[in-house]
Parts: C-alpha cells; sequence; structure tokens
C-alpha cells in the first residue's frame, strides 16, 4: 500500500501559489470577457447573449440598507409595444452591474463617472455602478453605494433612457484572494510569529487525519421521517470532531439531513454558520428551517428571499429591533429627499437647490449608517443560526466573528478558496453536495490566461503536484467511500487510509497504478483547475469521512435508473413513493386514452437521426473573433414545441413543465417559440436547472452534424443534470447518430433509450 505523507512547508506554499495563481487566471479571464464583449460587440448582440438589458426608464428609487440607493428600472410602454418580459438573460442578485446611456448604433460605452452622449436622444448622464438586487421578468433593481457608483460628492443623476450592462465582480476575487493570504499567514507564519492554527485548517490542509468520531450516545433524531442514509449521514457529522462529507445524489433529500442535522447542533447550544455556493442553495435551507422555529438571521439582500421568509433577514431584524427605532426618522427624511431628487422634466429640481438636497442627503446617510450599524451589531450577537452565501461570510456584519461549525451545502459547485472564507471562521467543518453533477464555473479552463499546465516529465520531478487535462473524459466512476468496501482496508495510519481515485481524473488512476506500491505520495495536491473542489480534496485524502445518501426522493425508477447504474454505482434507489408515479396521475390530467401516449410513458425520446435536423451556429460574424458562438437547432425546436403544447393540452400545468437545453442560442430561440403563449413555462439552460425539479422535463441536445462533434455533451456531470431533473416525465429530442459518437458515456445512454424510453421518429408530427 501506497503510504501518504504529510506537505512540507515548501509544498503548502506551492499549494497556495497555485491557488493565486489559478485564481488571477480567473479574474482575468473574467475581466478580458467583459471588456473584449463591450469593445467589440454591438449593443443587440450584447442584450443576445444575456450581458445586457435596454430601453430602460427609472420608475423609482430609495434607500435601502447601508444608506445604498436602491434603483428601479423597467421597461416603459413609450418606447415597446410589449413591455411584460424581458428577453433571456443572465442578470442574477448579486452581479455587478453598469447603468448608462441606452445606445443603439454603437457599441462604445461612456467612461465611468464621465459625461456621455445618447447617440439616439442627445441627452446627458452619468454611468454608474452597482448591484443586481432584485430582478423580475419585467424589473431589475440596481444597488448603488459609494464604493460602486457616483461617489459621495456627486449626485445619482441618470439619464431618462437606460441600459444595464453586466460587469465582471472583483469583489468576490478580493475576498477569497484575502482568505488564501489569511490562510497563508496561519500556515506559514512569518519568522518570529507562531499563530494559532486550529486542527481543522491542519486537516484540510493534509497535515494531520481526521481524529476519530466521538459518540453521540443519545442522539434523539427530530425528524421521524429520516431513512437509515440519512440517519447515518446525522449521525457521522455530529460525531465527527473536525470535518464530515455528505454525498447527496439528485432527489435524495440532502437539505433534510443538513436542516436535521442543524437542529441537532442548535439543540446543544452550538453557535452555527451555514453557508451555499449560491443563493438558491441557502434560500432552499433557510425555507425549510424556519417553520421548526429555528432562531436563524439571513444575510444578503431581503429581495432575495420569499415573501414567507421575511422576517429572517437581517434588514428585517434590525427594523423589528429596539435599537433600529432611532433610526426610523432619518430614513424618512432621506426617501422623501431621494423622491424629490428622482423627479424628471417639469418637477425635476437643477442648480444649487438640487446641489444643497443632496448635500443634505449626505449628512443624513452618515447619520443614518451609524445608527442603523449599532443595530445590526446587536442583532448578529443574539444570533445562533447565520445564514449566507460562501462569499457573504466576508462580508462586513460577519468580521471577527467565530463559529462552533460551518455547514456549506453545494460545496461541489462552489470554488475552494471561497470556502476558505466561512471555514477560517469556524472549528469544525460539514461539506454537503455531489461531485458527479456540474463543478464551478470555471472561465479560464481554456482561456491564454490560464496557468501553463506541467509535462509528464514534471509530474515525475514533484511529488506534489498531478496535473490532469481539463477536456471532458469518456469515464466516471464513484469515487469509493465509507461504505461496506473500506471494511476490507487496512488502515495502519488510523483514520488516513488509502486514497481512492477521483471522479473526474481517470488519468491519474493510470498513473497511480503504475507507480511502485511503497511509492510515498502527499496528501496535499496541487489542483488541476478551479474545478477541484474542496470537497473532492477532502474525499481523495480522507475517503472514510463521507456518507452517501442513496434513497431519492424525486424521479419515477425508470428516470432513475441510468443515472444510478452508470454513475452511482447501482446504490441510488426510488423510493416507493415516487417509483411509479407519472403525470397521469396528476390532478389535473386528462384521462382520456387520446392522450395517454403523452401522460403515460416516463421517458420520450424523439431520434431526430436522418431528419436532417442540422444545428447552426450563431455567431454571424458579430462576435468579434471572442469565441466559436453558442449552437441552435430550429427543426428541434418546432418538435420541442409541438411536444409541449401537447403536454399542456393533456393538463399538464405550463408551470410544471421546465424546457431545458445545454445552449444559450436554443434557449434564445425555444423562448421566442414559447414564451407568449405560456408565460409560466420555464425555459432556461441545463446548467441553471442544477439543484431544481419538475414534474416534467424536456431537453433539447442541439447537437446534429456531419461531423458528428457534441460538444461539450460529453460533460457527463452537466447530462447526470439534465436528467434527473423530472420527477415523473422525461422527453429528450436529439439526434442519436451524432451524440452516439461524442465517447463511451454517450454511446450507452443512447442505447439505453433505445431500449428504455418510448422512442419516436423526431420529423413525425407530434
Amino acid at each position: 500500500m501506497r503510504r501518504k505523507t504529510i506537505p512540507t512547508p515548501e509544498q503548502l506554499s506551492a499549494f497556495l501559489t497555485r491557488q493565486r495563481e489559478l485564481l488571477a487566471a480567473e479574474r482575468a479571464a473574467d475581466i478580458e470577457r467583459t471588456s473584449l464583449l463591450f469593445s467589440k460587440c454591438s449593443p443587440k448582440l450584447l442584450e443576445q447573449r444575456g450581458l445586457a438589458l435596454g430601453g430602460l426608464g427609472v420608475a423609482g428609487v430609495e434607500l435601502g440598507l447601508g444608506g445604498k440607493s436602491l434603483v428601479e428600472l423597467e421597461r416603459p410602454t413609450a418606447y415597446h409595444t410589449s413591455p411584460i418580459f424581458f428577453s433571456p438573460h443572465t442578470f442574477r442578485p448579486g452581479d455587478l452591474a453598469r447603468i448608462d446611456q441606452h445606445v443603439v448604433s454603437s457599441a462604445r460605452k461612456p467612461i465611468k463617472g464621465k459625461k456621455a452622449t445618447n447617440g439616439e436622444t442627445g441627452e446627458t448622464g452619468k454611468a454608474v455602478e452597482g448591484v443586481v438586487y432584485r430582478v423580475s421578468d419585467t424589473k431589475i433593481v440596481i444597488a448603488i453605494d459609494g464604493d460602486r457608483g457616483a461617489q459621495e460628492s456627486e449626485d445619482l443623476d441618470l439619464p431618462e433612457r437606460c441600459r444595464v450592462l453586466k460587469l465582471a465582480n472583483t469583489v468576490t476575487y478580493d475576498r477569497m484572494d484575502k482568505a488564501i493570504d489569511a490562510l497563508e499567514r496561519l500556515v506559514l507564519p512569518a519568522s518570529g510569529s507562531s499563530p494559532a492554527v486550529s486542527r481543522l485548517v491542519e486537516i484540510l490542509l493534509g497535515i494531520y487525519p481526521p481524529s476519530p468520531p466521538v459518540p453521540v450516545t443519545d442522539l434523539q433524531f427530530m425528524d421521524p421521517s429520516l431513512n437509515l442514509s440519512q440517519k447515518n449521514a446525522v449521525r457521522a457529522a455530529l460525531q465527527a470532531p473536525e470535518v464530515a462529507l455528505i454525498h447527496g445524489p439528485p432527489g435524495t433529500g440532502k437539505t433534510h439531513t443538513l436542516v436535521e442535522i442543524i437542529r441537532q447542533l442548535v439543540a446543544k447550544e452550538q453557535k452555527v454558520l451555514v453557508c451555499g455556493a449560491s443563493n438558491l442553495a441557502v434560500d432552499n435551507l433557510l425555507e425549510r428551517l424556519v417553520p421548526h422555529g429555528i432562531p436563524v438571521t439571513r444575510l444578503g439582500h431581503p429581495a432575495r428571499v420569499l415573501q414567507s421568509l421575511q422576517s429572517s433577514t437581517l434588514d428585517a431584524q434590525t427594523a423589528a429591533s429596539d435599537e433600529s427605532q432611532l433610526a426610523k426618522d432619518v430614513k424618512a427624511d432621506i426617501d422623501s429627499a431621494m423622491s424629490a431628487l428622482a423627479g424628471k422634466g417639469k418637477a425635476r429640481i437643477r442648480g444649487a437647490e438640487r446641489k444643497k438636497m443632496w448635500d443634505e442627503v449626505k449628512g443624513l446617510r452618515k447619520e443614518w449608517r451609524k445608527r442603523e450599524g449599532g443595530a445590526v451589531k446587536a442583532v448578529m450577537g443574539r444570533a445562533k443560526v447565520v445564514l449566507s452565501t460562501c462569499h457573504g461570510a466576508g462580508s462586513r456584519q460577519l468580521q471577527n466573528s467565530q463559529f462552533d461549525v460551518v455547514i456549506i451545502d453545494e460545496a461541489t459547485q462552489a470554488m475552494e478558496a471561497v470556502c476558505w472564507i466561512p471555514i477560517l471562521k469556524a472549528k469544525k467543518l460539514i461539506l454537503a453536495g455531489d461531485p458527479l453533477q456540474l463543478p464551478p464555473t470555471v472561465l479560464s479552463l481554456d482561456s491564454e490566461n490560464s496557468p501553463k499546465k506541467t509535462t509528464p516529465k514534471e509530474k515525475k520531478e514533484s511529488t506534489a503536484k498531478t496535473e490532469t487535462p481539463s477536456e471532458p473524459l469518456d469515464e466516471v466512476t464513484l469515487p469509493e467511500s465509507d461504505d461496506e468496501e473500506l471494511e476490507e482496508e487496512s488502515d495502519d495510519a488510523g483514520a488516513d487510509s488509502e486514497e481512492k481515485p477521483a471522479a473526474s481524473e481517470p488519468s491519474q488512476q493510470a498513473e497511480r497504478k503504475a507507480e511502485p506500491s511503497s511509492k510515498k505520495i502527499c496528501r496535499l495536491r496541487l489542483p488541476h483547475s478551479l474545478e477541484v473542489t474542496l470537497f473532492d480534496r477532502v474525499e481523495r485524502m480522507f475517503p472514510r469521512v463521507k456518507k452517501m445518501l442513496t434513497v431519492q426522493y424525486r424521479m419515477h425508477a425508470i428516470i432513475c435508473q441510468f443515472p444510478s447504474t452508470t454513475l452511482y454505482r447501482s446504490k441510488l434507489k426510488s423510493h416507493e413513493s415516487v417509483a411509479a408515479h407519472l403525470l397521469r396521475d396528476l390532478p389535473t390530467v386528462s384521462k382520456d386514452d387520446e392522450f395517454s401516449d403523452v401522460v403515460t410513458p416516463p421517458v420520450v425520446f424523439f431520434d431526430t437521426a436522418g431528419c436532417e435536423f442540422f444545428e447552426r451556429t450563431e455567431a454571424d460574424g458579430l462576435s468579434g473573433g471572442l469565441d466559436e458562438g453558442s449552437k441552435s437547432n430550429e427543426n428541434e425546436g418546432a418538435a420541442v414545441q409541438r411536444w409541449v403544447q401537447k403536454l399542456v393540452m393533456a393538463g399538464v400545468a405550463p408551470g410544471q413543465i421546465a424546457v431545458i437545453t445545454p445552449y444559450q442560442a436554443q434557449v434564445t430561440y425555444l423562448t421566442s417559440l414559447l414564451r407568449a403563449d405560456m408565460p409560466d413555462l420555464e425555459i432556461g439552460t441545463v446548467d441553471g436547472m442544477q439543484g431544481r425539479e419538475k414534474e416534467a422535463v424536456v431537453l433539447s441536445l442541439v447537437r446534429s452534424n456531419d461531423k458528428r462533434e457534441v460538444g461539450f455533451l460529453r460533460e457527463k456531470r452537466r447530462l447526470n443534470v439534465a436528467m434527473t431533473r423530472p420527477r415523473r416525465h422525461l422527453c429528450v429530442v436529439g439526434d442519436s447518430e451524432t451524440v452516439s459518437q461524442g465517447g463511451t458515456y454517450l454511446k450507452n445512454w443512447m442505447a439505453w433509450l433505445e431500449q428504455n424510453a418510448d422512442v419516436r421518429y423526431g420529423g413525425d408530427e407530434t
């Protein structure tokens, strides 16, 4: 058996340096993409790519938490015949955005803080930057403060007609860099200093193995509905002194399990920080915690939270606190002044009077922030469970805060560096996620800014470094974990057991097989990209700390069959409550024989092979050479449209259906076909659907070409997400001849569909 060695200071330094290099490359790729798009793309193409929203007017301005100006923008009927919906876009709460003049014929942008001339109207105004606070189909709200927009000495003077542009958010990178710097100061202190390093940090860096579990003898489960695998995960998380992993495949109740863990920790009077890779993950946990009466405080904008959960947000709790009463009069004065300043046309205040009023607002804001700060500090001091995104854990509200336990949900979708932000505030860590679904989105994988990969010869020269290609791979196998296979392992080093091959690194498996069994390897290995998450690393170093949930409560058994067999070693089983449920069992669905072939099959496959439903590339020469363009397939879109119409006619509500595809261009085309008649129908990318579910999912694969190229359909984790979103019905539309040429996994999937799905000819009228 190969022996693992602890990392040397040089290897620790190399690991931290590698993280910085990868983050720098990602930051550069993010900024480069934004700047190139802005400089080379027309306004129309920016909107097509979802990076801009044009033709907006200011609907209102109000004061938000921290003295921020909340600017609400919408499309006025004066400029648009259909003001109901925005076109498909990528704006999400928390994104950095810029408001400037609406432009029609030129891609040139005004310089931040400078006057800009609108080529269409001749009006002038200032470009200001802010953070997306709230976004819906018809309105977008941007939060602007002194750091991101007009400085305190300037007026917030927006043009009559605006557009919003998505920018690279460097604040997230700044916080990740600071976390890596803090980590370096802990484990590689300067000469003469000796900071206290927590055992958790030492374990995560491979310096020590996890401590043996501490038995919990008096464990009483609060939720009687937990299954055996969920109970085992809860017990393991509570017994782990420093770190635990929970592997939650689709629909297995990972959130349900985490809620039980949090309730148990609160009962033991422990202070808990609950984080997620996204706001959606955090809000899902918040929604499950509130009914149990658990005292929680949610950091972040309250507009991102369901109305029924508003009382849990920091804003609401601060406003309701005794300490905030003194600030209410000041806020009323600010709101009144901001309303006057936002006036347009003849009602607009101008000249010296406007400057005087703006100076008054600045003074009131300083007083507001002072009083509000005291109220926020008091609320946070009383909080027992705090929820935020990993990035949000670096906010000023949590500065110098310490917790007993930090829980990170969807940890397999978070870059390692962002996880260190909350980890440095806690003594114990619980990571939850599924490494066989999509990893973090990494822009720099194919960028010129990406750090240079080492050659095979260079690999052999360093035991600390193992590079793998970033291209998609044909075979994925689940890493061995804490199940019965581990019972047979020898365990000379206690909790430090033999390392198992990573799910995404078969090339490393082959390399390790060729190594002598006596060769020593270092636990801490350099990541080949930011797609290697902390969950991945800990699982490889210490597989015993992981527990897998094995019963899924979402999918019909046939829908679940292929991913379970190919990715989860056939351990993922359907609960009896969902194993046979179909669309025809929904109360609104017609029981007529006319619709039997629509609502009865759990899986339908429209095979377009031989139909010449060829894809098209949406470059059209407008991208300035930035990339090869997204893909669309109009004939597939028509087939999708017909099937969705059939589902709706059968009684399936549009809100119960999702139409998904790997390509943004196909999303845009499908939206043009379906949105007008079915506004409640969800249309989006596979990536955007991760973590969610619908009763019926229609999947358009798009790729169909003479070269049999499949692009990133080859990424099995993306397909795993796609095929595990539906509860009762999955419809796949695609060209089997093209898709089956994309590797062993896709070939096997096409063969499985032929045998298990209701296969129909793609050219038939549906």
